[in-house]
Parts: C-alpha cells; sequence; structure tokens
C-alpha cells in the first residue's frame, strides 16, 4: 500500500511540474489521468502492480 501510495504521488508530481511548465496540455493530462484511473479496473492493474513491486524490490540490489 505504501508503495502505491508513493508511486501515486510521484506520478502526481511528474505530471504536476509538466503543466506548470505547458509541456502538457490540460486535455492530456485529463486524458493521462482517466487512462490510469480505468486501467485500475480492468485485468491489467495486477499484472503492473506486480511489475512496479519487483523493479521497486530490485533496486536495492543493483
Amino acid at each position: 500500500m505504501a508503495v502505491t501510495v508513493s508511486l501515486v504521488v510521484l506520478f502526481g508530481l511528474v505530471l504536476f511540474f509538466l503543466l506548470r511548465s505547458h509541456s502538457l496540455s490540460p486535455g492530456a493530462a485529463f486524458t493521462a489521468a482517466g487512462f490510469g484511473f480505468f486501467l485500475a479496473s480492468t485485468g491489467a492493474a495486477e499484472p503492473i502492480n506486480n511489475l512496479a513491486t519487483a523493479v521497486i524490490d530490485a533496486i536495492p540490489n543493483l
């Protein structure tokens, strides 16, 4: 749960700074957020969470 919240905060900050620097339009940001929201309710959510967890667990071993 802590990893998920951390990734949400990280992606939220990246999205905020992209919007702030005008590198991303509000429409594209809304589309990206909507895609992430709807992707989380599909069968792809579990493999994506497993991949993120595996990457995060592998980082200290590098």
